[in-house]
């Protein structure tokens, strides 16, 4: 067995720092970017062996379409299952929760968006039953970066950009999407992702997103595709995610 609990708060965690790029700033010229500095938001991430949620909150003072000072605050938590070699084949239930405090600074330029993040993570990993040979197990703190970008080239196009690394497991993971405006209701078009827990542990997506969808005060985004690991297990994974703007 590879040391498959490591990568749990990996792709939690992924999915919260690439969670804010695109809602933050699509469809920003319908926006009043000097009248909204808040962004709330959440979102879920199921494949065939876990699912995992979070939400958390970000705080740009100078406004979330201006350059200047961001925070974000995350949490989360999940359940994921594998077979421990170690423990005979059986099968093990792991639950994780994870944490974040992520000061950053956004760049701006026209509609170009980057924003680099470090802070603190927290992560918590319980085996049912405890497996000694899994890569977490117990409470961990350290220390998480990344960055997040957002480009429309276009009024018609974008470009979105996530990647992530803490020091716990150590943990990867990386995003990259484009996509095309339908109808001028939404973004949609194809995302690769990919998520890393040293070399213990790989996961590959490819998929298809639907990215700023609104509905009032509240902003949506989806996404559907196939995911393999370096476990041999494959599958469909979801995903779906909802913002709004304060």
């Amino acid at each position: 067995m590879r040391c498959v609990g490591r990568i749990t708060a990996s792709m939690l965690l992924a999915v919260v720092l690439g969670s804010t790029a695109q809602p933050a700033l699509a469809n920003s010229d319908q926006l009043e970017p000097e009248q909204a500095r808040l962004l709330l938001f959440s979102s879920t991430d199921l494949w065939g062996h876990g699912g995992f949620a979070h939400g958390g909150l970000l705080w740009a003072p100078n406004g979330l379409d201006q350059e200047g000072p961001v925070l974000k605050l995350v949490f989360g938590g999940g359940v994921y299952r594998y077979v421990s070699e170690a423990l005979g084949n059986i099968d093990v239930r792991g639950e994780v929760l994870a944490a974040g405090i992520l000061p950053g600074w956004r760049f701006v330029r026209d509609k170009f968006f980057f924003t680099l993040f470090a802070g603190y993570d927290f992560q918590s990993h319980r085996l049912f039953p405890d497996d000694p040979t899994a890569g977490l197990r117990g409470n961990y703190s350290g220390l998480r970066t990344g960055f997040e970008l957002w480009y429309e080239p276009s009024k018609t196009t974008m470009i979105a950009a996530d990647a992530s690394i803490s020091t716990v497991g150590p943990s990867y993971s990386a995003r990259v999407a484009t996509g095309w405006r339908v109808f001028d209701w939404f973004y949609l078009g194809p995302e690769l992702a990919g998520f890393a827990a040293g070399d213990n542990y790989q996961q590959f997506r490819v998929g298809l997103h639907i990215t700023g969808f609104r509905t009032e005060a509240f902003e949506w985004s989806a996404g559907l595709g196939f995911a393999g690991d370096s476990d041999n297990r494959g599958g469909v994974y979801g995903k779906l995610g909802v913002f709004t703007r304060r």
